[in-house]
Protein backbone atom coordinates (compact mmCIF):
# COMPACT_ATOMS: atom_id res chain seq x y z
CA UNK A 1 0.00 0.00 0.00
CA UNK A 2 2.37 2.67 -1.28
CA UNK A 3 1.80 6.34 -0.51
CA UNK A 4 3.53 9.41 -1.94
CA UNK A 5 7.13 8.83 -0.82
CA UNK A 6 7.14 5.15 -1.79
CA UNK A 7 5.60 5.89 -5.18
CA UNK A 8 8.18 8.62 -5.72
CA UNK A 9 11.04 6.18 -5.09
CA UNK A 10 9.57 3.45 -7.27
CA UNK A 11 8.70 5.61 -10.29
CA UNK A 12 11.87 7.67 -10.10
CA UNK A 13 14.24 4.69 -9.86
CA UNK A 14 12.55 3.02 -12.83
CA UNK A 15 12.92 6.19 -14.89
CA UNK A 16 16.48 6.75 -13.68
CA UNK A 17 17.50 3.24 -14.79
CA UNK A 18 15.95 3.83 -18.20
CA UNK A 19 17.52 7.27 -18.71
CA UNK A 20 20.91 6.00 -17.54
CA UNK A 21 20.78 3.01 -19.91
CA UNK A 22 20.27 5.39 -22.84
CA UNK A 23 23.46 7.34 -22.07
CA UNK A 24 26.55 6.89 -24.33
CA UNK A 25 28.44 5.64 -21.26
CA UNK A 26 25.91 4.41 -18.69
CA UNK A 27 26.88 4.50 -15.03
CA UNK A 28 26.89 1.27 -13.03
CA UNK A 29 23.94 1.46 -10.62
CA UNK A 30 23.47 -0.67 -7.49
CA UNK A 31 20.11 -0.82 -5.72
CA UNK A 32 20.15 -1.76 -2.04
CA UNK A 33 17.16 -3.44 -0.37
CA UNK A 34 16.36 -4.47 3.16
CA UNK A 35 13.80 -7.04 1.94
CA UNK A 36 13.71 -9.22 -1.13
CA UNK A 37 11.91 -7.19 -3.83
CA UNK A 38 9.40 -8.68 -6.28
CA UNK A 39 11.12 -9.97 -9.40
CA UNK A 40 9.46 -7.45 -11.69
CA UNK A 41 10.00 -4.39 -9.47
CA UNK A 42 13.05 -3.25 -11.45
CA UNK A 43 14.71 -4.54 -14.63
CA UNK A 44 17.63 -6.69 -13.39
CA UNK A 45 19.55 -5.94 -16.60
CA UNK A 46 19.76 -2.25 -15.74
CA UNK A 47 21.15 -2.42 -12.18
CA UNK A 48 22.82 -4.70 -9.66
CA UNK A 49 20.38 -5.54 -6.87
CA UNK A 50 21.63 -6.31 -3.35
CA UNK A 51 19.45 -7.50 -0.50
CA UNK A 52 21.07 -6.76 2.87
CA UNK A 53 18.61 -7.91 5.51
CA UNK A 54 18.66 -6.26 8.92
CA UNK A 55 15.80 -5.85 11.41
CA UNK A 56 16.40 -2.34 12.81
CA UNK A 57 18.42 0.80 12.06
CA UNK A 58 18.97 -0.56 8.55
CA UNK A 59 19.99 2.77 7.05
CA UNK A 60 22.56 3.72 9.68
CA UNK A 61 24.08 0.28 10.29
CA UNK A 62 23.63 -2.27 7.52
CA UNK A 63 23.29 0.10 4.56
CA UNK A 64 26.15 2.26 5.82
CA UNK A 65 28.37 -0.84 6.19
CA UNK A 66 27.59 -1.95 2.64
CA UNK A 67 28.46 1.51 1.29
CA UNK A 68 31.75 1.48 3.18
CA UNK A 69 32.58 -1.88 1.60
CA UNK A 70 31.41 -1.01 -1.93
CA UNK A 71 32.54 2.64 -1.95
CA UNK A 72 30.28 3.96 -4.75
CA UNK A 73 31.14 7.24 -6.46
CA UNK A 74 27.90 8.76 -5.15
CA UNK A 75 25.07 7.60 -2.89
CA UNK A 76 21.48 8.67 -3.61
CA UNK A 77 18.67 8.29 -1.08
CA UNK A 78 15.22 9.26 -2.46
CA UNK A 79 13.98 10.25 1.01
CA UNK A 80 15.29 12.54 3.74
CA UNK A 81 17.64 10.19 5.65
CA UNK A 82 21.25 9.66 4.63
CA UNK A 83 23.29 7.16 6.69
CA UNK A 84 25.20 8.66 9.62
CA UNK A 85 28.53 7.58 8.14
CA UNK A 86 29.37 6.61 4.56
CA UNK A 87 32.13 7.37 2.07
CA UNK A 88 31.92 9.81 -0.82
CA UNK A 89 29.29 12.39 -1.74
CA UNK A 90 25.58 11.94 -1.08
CA UNK A 91 22.47 13.21 -2.82
CA UNK A 92 19.18 13.22 -0.94
CA UNK A 93 15.56 14.14 -1.64
CA UNK A 94 13.81 16.19 1.05
CA UNK A 95 10.11 15.98 0.26
CA UNK A 96 8.72 18.41 2.82
CA UNK A 97 9.11 20.00 6.25
CA UNK A 98 5.51 19.51 7.32
CA UNK A 99 6.59 18.50 10.83
CA UNK A 100 7.83 22.06 11.41
CA UNK A 101 4.72 23.76 10.06
CA UNK A 102 2.25 21.48 11.86
CA UNK A 103 4.04 19.78 14.75
CA UNK A 104 0.73 18.75 16.30
CA UNK A 105 0.23 16.33 13.40
CA UNK A 106 3.21 14.25 14.57
CA UNK A 107 4.19 12.59 17.81
CA UNK A 108 7.02 14.14 19.83
CA UNK A 109 9.31 11.26 18.92
CA UNK A 110 8.49 11.57 15.21
CA UNK A 111 9.25 15.30 15.28
CA UNK A 112 12.62 14.75 16.94
CA UNK A 113 13.64 12.05 14.47
CA UNK A 114 12.46 14.02 11.44
CA UNK A 115 14.18 17.20 12.59
CA UNK A 116 17.51 15.51 13.36
CA UNK A 117 17.67 13.35 10.24
CA UNK A 118 16.65 16.18 7.92
CA UNK A 119 19.11 18.61 9.51
CA UNK A 120 21.94 16.06 9.26
CA UNK A 121 21.09 15.02 5.69
CA UNK A 122 20.88 18.65 4.57
CA UNK A 123 24.36 19.28 5.98
CA UNK A 124 25.94 16.02 4.76
CA UNK A 125 24.53 15.98 1.23
CA UNK A 126 26.51 17.41 -1.64
CA UNK A 127 23.24 18.17 -3.42
CA UNK A 128 19.71 18.33 -2.01
CA UNK A 129 16.71 17.66 -4.22
CA UNK A 130 13.30 19.09 -3.36
CA UNK A 131 9.93 18.42 -4.96
CA UNK A 132 8.95 22.10 -5.03
CA UNK A 133 10.08 25.67 -4.57
CA UNK A 134 8.06 25.73 -1.36
CA UNK A 135 10.24 23.02 0.20
CA UNK A 136 13.39 24.69 -1.10
CA UNK A 137 12.39 27.90 0.69
CA UNK A 138 11.62 25.95 3.86
CA UNK A 139 15.06 24.31 3.88
CA UNK A 140 16.81 27.64 3.49
CA UNK A 141 14.72 29.22 6.25
CA UNK A 142 14.72 26.33 8.75
CA UNK A 143 18.24 24.94 8.35
CA UNK A 144 20.12 27.79 6.67
CA UNK A 145 21.04 25.62 3.70
CA UNK A 146 22.90 27.42 0.92
CA UNK A 147 20.49 27.98 -1.96
CA UNK A 148 23.02 26.80 -4.57
CA UNK A 149 23.09 23.39 -2.89
CA UNK A 150 19.39 22.79 -3.57
CA UNK A 151 17.83 21.74 -6.86
CA UNK A 152 14.08 21.72 -7.41
CA UNK A 153 13.14 18.63 -9.39
CA UNK A 154 9.41 18.13 -9.84
CA UNK A 155 8.33 14.49 -9.61
CA UNK A 156 6.57 12.91 -12.54
CA UNK A 157 2.89 12.11 -12.42
CA UNK A 158 2.17 9.53 -15.09
CA UNK A 159 0.35 6.27 -15.70
CA UNK A 160 -3.10 7.72 -15.00
CA UNK A 161 -5.48 8.82 -17.74
CA UNK A 162 -9.21 9.50 -17.92
CA UNK A 163 -11.01 6.20 -17.42
CA UNK A 164 -13.73 4.85 -19.69
CA UNK A 165 -17.38 4.89 -18.55
CA UNK A 166 -17.24 1.10 -18.28
CA UNK A 167 -14.20 1.20 -15.99
CA UNK A 168 -15.79 3.91 -13.87
CA UNK A 169 -18.91 1.79 -13.54
CA UNK A 170 -16.90 -1.25 -12.47
CA UNK A 171 -15.03 0.83 -9.89
CA UNK A 172 -18.26 2.27 -8.48
CA UNK A 173 -19.71 -1.20 -8.07
CA UNK A 174 -16.55 -2.46 -6.36
CA UNK A 175 -16.40 0.37 -3.82
CA UNK A 176 -20.17 0.99 -3.58
CA UNK A 177 -20.04 4.58 -4.81
CA UNK A 178 -22.87 6.60 -6.40
CA UNK A 179 -22.81 8.39 -9.75
CA UNK A 180 -21.75 11.73 -8.23
CA UNK A 181 -19.35 12.26 -5.34
CA UNK A 182 -16.78 14.66 -3.96
CA UNK A 183 -13.38 13.03 -3.58
CA UNK A 184 -10.43 13.27 -1.24
CA UNK A 185 -7.41 10.98 -1.77
CA UNK A 186 -4.69 10.62 0.85
CA UNK A 187 -3.86 9.30 4.29
CA UNK A 188 -6.64 10.18 6.73
CA UNK A 189 -4.82 12.30 9.32
CA UNK A 190 -5.15 15.83 10.76
CA UNK A 191 -2.38 17.33 8.58
CA UNK A 192 -4.58 16.72 5.55
CA UNK A 193 -7.17 19.11 7.04
CA UNK A 194 -9.83 16.42 7.06
CA UNK A 195 -11.79 17.96 9.94
CA UNK A 196 -12.26 21.31 8.16
CA UNK A 197 -13.05 19.56 4.89
CA UNK A 198 -15.81 17.58 6.60
CA UNK A 199 -17.13 20.71 8.33
CA UNK A 200 -17.13 22.59 5.01
CA UNK A 201 -18.91 19.70 3.33
CA UNK A 202 -21.56 19.71 6.05
CA UNK A 203 -22.03 23.48 5.69
CA UNK A 204 -22.37 23.16 1.91
CA UNK A 205 -24.76 20.23 2.25
CA UNK A 206 -27.01 22.17 4.61
CA UNK A 207 -27.47 24.89 1.97
CA UNK A 208 -27.50 22.72 -1.15
CA UNK A 209 -30.53 21.76 -3.19
CA UNK A 210 -32.24 18.45 -2.31
CA UNK A 211 -30.68 16.78 -5.35
CA UNK A 212 -27.20 17.96 -4.40
CA UNK A 213 -27.53 16.96 -0.75
CA UNK A 214 -27.28 13.32 -1.77
CA UNK A 215 -23.72 13.83 -3.11
CA UNK A 216 -21.38 12.18 -0.58
CA UNK A 217 -17.82 13.09 0.33
CA UNK A 218 -15.57 10.10 -0.38
CA UNK A 219 -12.46 9.96 1.80
CA UNK A 220 -10.21 7.47 0.04
CA UNK A 221 -7.08 6.30 1.81
CA UNK A 222 -5.78 4.40 4.76
CA UNK A 223 -6.16 5.64 8.32
CA UNK A 224 -3.14 7.57 9.63
CA UNK A 225 -1.87 8.86 12.96
CA UNK A 226 -4.48 10.67 15.11
CA UNK A 227 -7.28 9.63 12.75
CA UNK A 228 -9.37 8.83 15.83
CA UNK A 229 -9.64 12.59 16.45
CA UNK A 230 -11.38 13.14 13.11
CA UNK A 231 -15.19 13.13 12.67
CA UNK A 232 -15.09 10.33 10.10
CA UNK A 233 -18.54 9.00 11.01
CA UNK A 234 -20.28 12.24 9.96
CA UNK A 235 -23.39 11.68 7.77
CA UNK A 236 -22.63 11.82 4.07
CA UNK A 237 -19.06 10.53 4.44
CA UNK A 238 -18.02 7.37 2.59
CA UNK A 239 -14.74 5.62 3.36
CA UNK A 240 -13.76 2.99 0.78
CA UNK A 241 -10.31 2.54 2.38
CA UNK A 242 -7.08 2.17 0.46
CA UNK A 243 -7.69 2.20 -3.30
CA UNK A 244 -5.95 -0.35 -5.50
CA UNK A 245 -3.63 1.23 -8.08
CA UNK A 246 -5.67 -0.32 -10.86
CA UNK A 247 -8.80 1.53 -9.65
CA UNK A 248 -7.30 4.95 -8.98
CA UNK A 249 -7.82 6.45 -12.46
CA UNK A 250 -11.47 5.43 -12.44
CA UNK A 251 -11.94 6.83 -8.93
CA UNK A 252 -10.59 10.22 -10.00
CA UNK A 253 -12.42 10.17 -13.34
CA UNK A 254 -15.78 9.46 -11.74
CA UNK A 255 -15.57 12.26 -9.18
CA UNK A 256 -17.41 15.56 -9.38
CA UNK A 257 -14.16 17.17 -8.19
CA UNK A 258 -11.11 16.45 -6.08
CA UNK A 259 -11.27 18.32 -2.76
CA UNK A 260 -7.74 18.69 -1.37
CA UNK A 261 -7.50 21.58 1.13
CA UNK A 262 -4.41 20.07 2.81
CA UNK A 263 -2.62 22.20 5.38
CA UNK A 264 0.82 21.47 3.97
CA UNK A 265 2.23 19.52 1.03
CA UNK A 266 5.77 19.24 -0.27
CA UNK A 267 4.20 17.98 -3.48
CA UNK A 268 0.50 17.15 -3.70
CA UNK A 269 0.38 14.14 -6.02
CA UNK A 270 -3.45 13.83 -5.93
CA UNK A 271 -3.82 17.31 -7.45
CA UNK A 272 -1.87 16.40 -10.59
CA UNK A 273 -3.27 12.86 -10.71
CA UNK A 274 -6.82 14.25 -10.74
CA UNK A 275 -5.92 16.68 -13.52
CA UNK A 276 -4.53 13.84 -15.64
CA UNK A 277 -7.86 12.06 -15.24
CA UNK A 278 -9.93 15.04 -16.35
CA UNK A 279 -11.26 15.96 -12.92
CA UNK A 280 -11.71 19.48 -11.58
CA UNK A 281 -9.64 20.33 -8.50
CA UNK A 282 -10.23 22.40 -5.38
CA UNK A 283 -7.05 22.75 -3.31
CA UNK A 284 -5.26 24.95 -0.78
CA UNK A 285 -3.61 28.23 -1.66
CA UNK A 286 -0.64 27.45 0.61
CA UNK A 287 2.65 25.47 0.57
CA UNK A 288 3.44 23.88 -2.80
CA UNK A 289 -0.14 23.56 -4.04
CA UNK A 290 -0.51 26.93 -5.86
CA UNK A 291 2.86 26.27 -7.48
CA UNK A 292 1.69 22.89 -8.78
CA UNK A 293 -1.87 23.82 -9.67
CA UNK A 294 -1.17 27.10 -11.48
CA UNK A 295 -4.42 28.42 -12.93
CA UNK A 296 -5.86 24.91 -13.32
CA UNK A 297 -7.49 24.62 -9.88
CA UNK A 298 -9.86 26.53 -7.63
CA UNK A 299 -7.67 27.49 -4.66
CA UNK A 300 -8.93 28.38 -1.18
CA UNK A 301 -7.59 29.24 2.26
CA UNK A 302 -7.36 25.84 4.01
CA UNK A 303 -7.99 27.46 7.41
CA UNK A 304 -11.26 29.06 6.24
CA UNK A 305 -14.09 26.52 6.41
CA UNK A 306 -16.50 28.98 4.78
CA UNK A 307 -14.13 29.43 1.84
CA UNK A 308 -13.90 25.68 1.31
CA UNK A 309 -17.68 25.39 1.49
CA UNK A 310 -18.09 28.25 -1.00
CA UNK A 311 -15.65 26.49 -3.33
CA UNK A 312 -17.78 23.36 -3.26
CA UNK A 313 -20.86 25.45 -4.04
CA UNK A 314 -19.14 27.06 -7.04
CA UNK A 315 -17.95 23.77 -8.47
CA UNK A 316 -21.25 21.94 -8.15
CA UNK A 317 -23.29 24.71 -9.78
CA UNK A 318 -20.85 26.07 -12.39
CA UNK A 319 -20.35 23.44 -15.09
CA UNK A 320 -18.45 25.95 -17.26
CA UNK A 321 -15.91 26.51 -14.46
CA UNK A 322 -15.44 22.78 -14.01
CA UNK A 323 -14.84 22.35 -17.75
CA UNK A 324 -12.35 25.21 -17.82
CA UNK A 325 -10.42 23.70 -14.91
CA UNK A 326 -10.46 20.30 -16.58
CA UNK A 327 -9.02 21.67 -19.83
CA UNK A 328 -6.35 23.69 -18.03
CA UNK A 329 -5.61 20.67 -15.86
CA UNK A 330 -4.62 18.49 -18.81
CA UNK A 331 -2.09 21.13 -19.89
CA UNK A 332 -0.74 21.67 -16.37
CA UNK A 333 -0.35 17.96 -15.61
CA UNK A 334 1.65 17.37 -18.79
CA UNK A 335 4.52 19.36 -17.24
CA UNK A 336 5.32 16.61 -14.73
CA UNK A 337 7.12 13.62 -16.27
CA UNK A 338 9.42 11.02 -14.70
CA UNK A 339 11.77 11.08 -17.70
CA UNK A 340 12.41 14.79 -17.13
CA UNK A 341 12.87 14.26 -13.39
CA UNK A 342 15.24 11.33 -13.92
CA UNK A 343 17.31 13.27 -16.43
CA UNK A 344 17.73 16.16 -13.98
CA UNK A 345 18.63 13.84 -11.11
CA UNK A 346 21.13 11.85 -13.17
CA UNK A 347 22.81 15.18 -13.98
CA UNK A 348 22.82 16.06 -10.26
CA UNK A 349 24.48 12.72 -9.41
CA UNK A 350 27.16 13.21 -12.05
CA UNK A 351 27.75 16.77 -10.81
CA UNK A 352 28.25 15.49 -7.25
CA UNK A 353 30.78 12.93 -8.49
CA UNK A 354 32.72 15.51 -10.52
CA UNK A 355 32.83 17.97 -7.62
CA UNK A 356 34.07 15.24 -5.28
CA UNK A 357 36.89 14.25 -7.60
CA UNK A 358 38.05 17.84 -7.91
CA UNK A 359 38.57 18.18 -4.16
Amino acid sequence: QRTGTENYALRLIRALLSVNAAQPQPAAITLYFRDQPPRDLFDPALATQKVIAFPRLWTHLRFATALTQDRPDVTFVPAHTLPIAFPGPGVVTVHDLGYRHFPQAHSWQQRQVLDWTTRYSAQRAAIILTDSEATRRDLISAYHVASQKIRVVYPGVEGLTRATPADIGTMRAKYHLPDRYWLFVGTLQPRKNIARLIAAYQDWRAQASPAEQSIPLVLAGRVGWLAETLPLDTPGILRPGYIDDSDLAALYSGALALTFPSLYEGFGFPVIEAMRCGTAVLCSNTSSLPELAGDAALTVDPLDTAAISAGLARLVTDAALRQTLIERGFTQAARFTWAQAADQILHALMTAVSASRQK
